[in-house]
């Protein structure tokens, strides 16, 4: 058993951590300053688009993306470490790399279900970091975490499909830049099959009937990065059939195919996160005196930095096994790991930032540290992409199955 990164692997962390370096970190405070003076707080301040110059002219543009002709053609298992590299920034990181949420997960929906005029209009433009996209699936009026209960409709009409139905927290709808909605809604509400219902279609931001009704936060963060997150309603919003993503009812398939490597990408940047925190639970542990003796050297300070450092240890090794079984025996064999990761690795995280949060004291809860956005970031993976119970539920069904 080989624990070592290949060579490919070893070269590109070697550039990007240069990056980050380089780049990246310093472009922290700058990109908040200079978000502080524009016209709209959802416009991309200037440095990013620098950051994301300069990750092209360095060859680290699109890394997330297996297939050559499009990507990097990295695997899972070769993307993994350079996806926590970006999570020690993820404001900044996956952004100037164009592997940020939600736009990776739309490209790979498009480049494996889109037409290859949907792949000419709406992905070539997304790789090449023109426009910005959002992914239209979790509704207010139902428990979304269950697929199968989405209500947004989407009726055929002669050549055109009408969509009708509202949905929040769509990640990247505030962009101004973001230019195309994947959408999922119902072809076919009263199917026998409840998860041959759903369908996927393409849907400009300028359609009219569609509505952007405001943007919702996150523990009080916008979300700058990743483009806010809205609430969106579709008021009868029609486009044309061939904007359908493959077939009538296969929308519940995609949305599965789609989530499978972005989980796995989440938990990637969750450990970058924690890595983030250890080393600022250090750097202010070995700074600071409390009650005549450096925090350093109190016993409970000891004991957080410990347990961190043992837990992601264990916590990359379950992702990069999960991201070895997707490139060996495809998502759908690593299903069992997949959800592991998705349930251990937000939870553990979240409990990381937060001892470090406790260290700073109020600065840990201010905005002079990046630990509070940090963590409101961790604490929402607990609920995106499935909460933790719906995968412990399945998971637990699997585990089970053998011995009924």
């Amino acid at each position: 058993m080989d624990f070592a990164y290949d060579a490919t692997t070893e070269e590109l962390r070697t550039r990007l951590l240069a990056f980050m370096d380089e780049y990246v970190h310093p472009a922290e405070a700058v990109a908040h300053e200079q978000r502080a003076l524009l016209d709209s707080p959802w416009d991309t301040p200037a440095v990013v688009e620098e950051l994301k110059a300069e990750a092209r002219r360095q060859g680290l543009w699109n890394l997330f993306l297996p297939d050559a002709a499009y990507g990097a053609g990295l695997t899972n298992l070769q993307y993994a470490p350079l996806a926590e590299i970006t999570g020690r920034s993820p404001q900044l990181a996956p952004t100037a790399l164009n592997c940020a949420a939600p736009d990776t997960g739309n490209m790979e929906l498009l480049f494996q279900f889109a037409t290859e005029q949907q792949k000419k209009q709406w992905l070539e433009p997304l790789l090449s970091g023109e426009i910005r996209s959002a992914f239209a699936m979790t509704e207010p009026e139902v428990a979304s975490s269950d697929a199968t209960n989405i209500e947004t409709r989407i009726e055929r009409d002669g050549d055109e499909y009408v969509v009708t139905g509202r949905k929040w927290y769509i990640s990247g709808a505030m962009n101004p830049d973001c230019k195309i909605f994947i959408v999922m809604g119902k072809t076919d509400p009263e199917g026998s099959d409840v998860r041959r219902q759903q369908s996927m279609i393409l849907v400009p931001r300028d359609t009219p009937g569609v509505e952007i009704r405001r943007a919702m936060s996150v523990y009080g963060y916008e979300d700058h990065y990743h483009g806010g997150h809205a609430e969106v309603v579709f008021h009868g919003a029609r486009v044309p059939a061939a904007n359908l993503v493959g077939e009538e009812g296969g929308g519940f398939a995609i949305a599965q195919a789609r989530l499978g490597p972005g989980r796995i990408h989440h938990c990637m940047r969750l450990i970058g996160m924690a890595e983030r925190a250890i080393e600022l639970m250090c750097r202010r542990a070995v700074s600071r005196e409390a009650f005549g003796k450096p925090l350093a050297s109190q016993g409970v300070v000891h004991n957080w930095i410990a347990d961190a450092r043992v837990t992601v240890e264990q916590l990359r090794l379950l992702v990069l096994k999960t991201a070895w079984l997707m490139d060996t025996v495809g998502n759908r064999g690593a299903h069992t790991e997949i959800q592991a990761i998705k349930i251990a690795t937000p939870r553990a995280v979240v409990d990381i930032i937060d001892n470090a949060v406790q260290l700073h004291g109020a600065g840990g809860v201010s905005q002079d540290f990046p630990l509070a956005e940090l963590w409101a970031g961790a604490r929402t993976l607990k609920l995106a992409d499935g909460p933790d119970e719906v995968h412990q539920r399945s998971l637990a069904r699997r585990e089970l199955k053998r011995y009924m």
